[in-house]
């Protein structure tokens, strides 16, 4: 029996979510899609878990959306705005924006090699970030003909001020971890082998405290950092080119080219 395409584990109130489906670099399917939310939504509502971590299953973090799937049916750009892109950066019927439920529990984000494109939205969604030494960045939006969904173009200029975004988005040039760390993308960096024990340890140390008060803290940062009206752009701009520009024939003819550059989604 195949293994799930996301796990779950939890322990010392510790739950940690891995995408896994590594002979795709834990690309996005529709399968991924559904049971990612899910699974976070049961450690939301689990009272034995206070922090929730998130990675992927070497090599990669995830290649983003499947582009093999996007460019046959384009399934895994459907979907409710819980967990499908379309809808993603306008509020759920629960708040949340982007491709988690709404959370309470710190989310950190432990990256393992590539995020690209929708795997890097996912991880710019944490709250903060560990890389491993393996780790990369990239918004290949503009080469795949996908807009983003998830709040990349609210979240890292954000992150990395608005100049270095429009160059990684324009560009879709990576970020390596080193140059990550130097302008914020990422807290640490550390040796691969190091990056759970790591990250685990500094979720270990957020369990120490009282967590009615880490929970309010977020809640917190979380309103202050939000900003509806930039989410609402990026939603609108994203429905209209869906209307007027996408189509998995030209995603497919998109991939093949990338393909044969050699280029990483």
């Amino acid at each position: 029996m195949a293994e799930p395409v996301v796990l779950y584990d939890v322990a010392d109130r510790i739950a940690t979510v891995t995408i896994n489906r590594p002979e795709a670099r834990n690309a996005l399917s529709s399968e991924v899609l559904t049971l990612l939310p899910r699974l976070l939504s049961d450690a939301e509502h689990d009272d034995a878990v206070d922090v929730i971590i998130l990675t992927g299953t070497d090599p990669a973090f995830s290649a983003g959306l499947d582009l093999k799937e996007l460019g046959s049916t384009g399934g895994n750009l459907g979907g409710s705005s819980s967990s499908g892109r379309p809808d993603g950066a306008s509020p759920n019927d629960r708040g949340a924006r982007g491709p988690f439920p709404k959370l309470t529990k710190p989310l950190i984000g432990a990256i393992n090699g590539v995020a690209v494109t929708g795997g890097f939205e996912l991880a710019l969604n944490c709250d903060f970030l560990v890389a491993s030494e393996h780790a990369k960045f990239g918004d290949t939006h503009a080469r795949v003909g996908v807009m983003p969904g998830w709040g990349l173009t609210v979240l890292l200029p954000q992150a990395i001020g608005v100049r270095r975004a429009r160059e990684m988005s324009f560009t879709g040039n990576f970020m390596g971890a080193e140059e990550s760390l130097q302008f914020g993308l990422v807290n640490h960096v550390v040796a691969h082998d190091e990056l759970l024990p790591f990250t685990r340890q500094l979720a270990s140390d957020i369990v120490g405290n009282e967590q009615d008060g880490v929970r309010q803290i977020r809640e917190t940062y979380a309103s202050i950092a939000t900003d509806d009206d930039a989410w609402e752009t990026e939603a609108r701009d994203g429905r209209a080119w869906r209307r007027s520009q996408f189509s998995p024939d030209k995603v497919a003819a998109r991939r093949e080219k990338i393909q044969s550059r050699g280029k990483t989604q």
